[in-house]
């Protein structure tokens, strides 16, 4: 989980993050549409470390229960849930094309679109590590920059989707030169 340096950052990042998240869902749609990967999702919960196996089957059995559970049954179980440690969710895209497979954590891109130079591998590395929101994704009111925040998490799917193709060449945005090819031109 990132760490930050003030209030004002967890709030700035807590108003990017669902904008964010809808973003890299929409990109990724967008990219499958065009790969021959094929793209599902998995809700995949993440204990806090130390959870006995049979507080996890607990919880998971209470969760069943309150899905059927009468109004005053759901209100004694929600208090014993309560009482347990939760897990974090975690949103796991799984990429398959014939025998490969690859998985990707959403929050993971998430924190990557939202924040500075936010590194998976340092950030596991380093737990106090303290993110910086990245403030070019708000605008001037304070509101979300749209614009911005789809042309950032566009970037970094098109390039997990370019690194899955090694045969394939991603075109770099401010590159004005059109990408070399082996076709004759006309006249040739």
């Amino acid at each position: 989980m990132p760490k930050f340096a003030d209030i004002r950052a967890w709030e700035q990042a807590e108003m990017l993050m669902q904008p964010v998240f809808i973003r890299v869902i929409d990109n990724i749609r967008k990219q499958l549409e065009q790969s021959t990967w094929q793209g599902t999702y998995q809700d995949t919960p993440i204990w806090p470390e130390g959870v006995p196996e049979e507080t996890k089957a607990r919880v998971a059995q209470l969760q069943a229960q309150l899905a059927t559970a009468t109004p005053e049954e759901a209100e004694e179980i929600e208090e014993q849930l309560a009482r347990l440690p939760s897990p974090q969710p975690s949103y796991i895209l799984c990429l398959k094309k014939g025998e490969r497979q690859i998985t990707v954590d959403l929050w993971q891109l998430c924190y990557q679109i939202c924040f500075r130079n936010y590194s998976p591998v340092l950030n596991a590395l380093d737990q106090d590590l303290i993110v910086e929101v990245d403030t070019r994704l708000i605008d001037n009111m304070g509101e979300v920059d749209w614009l911005r925040l789809d042309e950032k998490a566009k970037q970094l799917i098109e390039q997990i989707f370019v690194s899955l193709s090694p045969h394939r060449v991603a075109a770099d945005p401010d590159d004005s030169e059109p990408l070399e090819t082996n076709e004759p031109e006309s006249g040739e």
